[in-house]
């Protein structure tokens, strides 16, 4: 016992030595915080202005959509088209309030708005495909030619319609068989959908 107690003696001597060699005798001088406070002032308050402004935008923008969501329900407007409208919209407004701390922090946000519209364009060239989805799931949306629980024909496939995505539209066909169709495909087709208001003849 005695030996274990002599050994963690001379551990924590051979290491509060090292210590003083590792750190450097010019932090604890004040010349060297003379240098460094200034600047830490400078960088840290506009850090601090940064996050409270990325906080409170996120925050605004998480209310605008819940006001433009419920407003939306409260027309009789339908739930997809609620949903997509609703986040486009809040992501619109954070993508700004980004923008925004950054500029905070002493970033040039026009060249920060420059490298986002480059690297947009990159994007769309390399995402033509996922980028017509993505429209044709907008123009489903819009032009509402459906709604889930329809049996609709198209693109091909006939069943169910389980949910409308923005990229894809799944159907349950016979069996439960899940069918995804994507949705520059299936609005570029003949939809038939016998669920559709009835015509009443005269």
């Amino acid at each position: 016992m005695q030996k274990e107690t002599v050994m963690f003696t001379l551990l924590e001597a051979v290491i509060a030595d090292s210590l003083k060699d590792i750190v450097s005798v010019e932090i604890i001088k004040p010349t060297f915080w003379a240098g460094i406070l200034p600047m830490l002032k400078v960088w840290g308050l506009k850090l601090l202005v940064a996050i409270i402004i990325f906080i409170v935008g996120k925050w605004i923008a998480g209310i605008i959509r819940s006001t433009v969501k419920k407003s939306m329900l409260k027309a009789g407007k339908d739930a997809t088209l609620v949903n997509f409208l609703s986040s486009i919209i809040y992501f619109i407004i954070l993508l700004f309030v980004i923008i925004a701390a950054i500029g905070k922090i002493g970033v040039q946000t026009a060249s920060l708005v420059a490298m986002f519209g480059a690297a947009g364009l990159a994007v769309g060239l390399a995402l033509q495909g996922s980028l017509a989805n993505f429209a044709g799931g907008v123009m489903l949306i819009l032009f509402h030619p459906f709604k889930v629980g329809d049996i609709i024909t198209g693109a091909g496939q006939t069943g169910k319609v389980h949910e409308i995505q923005m990229f894809s539209t799944i159907l349950m066909g016979e069996d439960n068989k899940v069918i995804f169709i994507p949705n520059g495909k299936l609005s570029n087709d003949v939809i038939v959908n016998a669920e559709g208001p009835k015509v009443l003849e005269r």
